[in-house]
C-alpha cells in the first residue's frame, strides 16, 4: 500500500499549521492583519518553503502585506524552530495567492450567466427547451 502523503508534505502542512498559529497570535504588526495561509510548498533538501497566504482585503495594500511578513520572517523562523523539530529550518518566503479572488470572480460571472438565462427563458414563455410548439418535450 502506497503513502497516501509524503514526509514533505506532512511537514509542509505542519509548517503551514504552525506558522498561521504564529501570525494570528504572535504577530504584532499591523500590516499583517487578517491573512490567511493557503498553502505552503517546501522544497526536497528543506531549505526553502513559499508560504501562499490570501488576504480578506483582496489584493488591496498587499505590498504593505508582504512587508509585514518579510520583516516578521526572522521570528517566524526563529518559533517555528522551537515547534517544529526538523534538522534543516526552511527560509521562508511569502507569495499572494489570488486563487480565492478569482473563485469568486468566476462564482459571480457563473451567477451572472445563469441570471441572463433565466431571463431569456422568462422572455420565451418560461419554456426551459426554448421551443415554442407547447408540446412538452417528453411527447415529441
Amino acid at each position: 500500500m502506497p503513502k497516501e502523503f509524503s514526509r514533505g508534505q506532512r511537514v509542509a502542512e505542519q509548517i503551514r499549521r504552525e506558522l498561521a498559529e504564529l501570525i494570528r497570535l504572535e504577530v504584532k504588526d499591523p500590516r499583517v492583519g487578517f491573512i490567511t495561509l493557503t498553502d505552503v510548498e517546501i522544497t526536497p533538501d528543506y531549505a526553502h518553503a513559499k508560504v501562499y497566504f490570501t488576504s480578506m482585503t483582496g489584493s488591496e495594500g498587499l505590498d504593505e502585506i508582504l512587508k509585514g511578513l518579510r520583516r516578521a520572517s526572522s521570528f517566524l523562523r526563529r518559533e517555528l524552530g522551537r515547534r517544529v523539530r526538523i534538522h534543516t529550518l526552511p527560509e521562508l518566503h511569502f507569495h499572494y495567492d489570488p486563487s480565492v479572488e478569482t473563485g469568486n470572480r468566476i462564482s459571480a460571472l457563473i451567477d451572472k450567466a445563469l441570471e441572463s438565462d433565466r431571463l431569456i427563458a422568462d422572455e420565451a414563455g418560461d419554456r426551459p427547451d426554448g421551443d415554442e410548439s407547447g408540446t412538452p418535450p417528453a411527447d415529441r
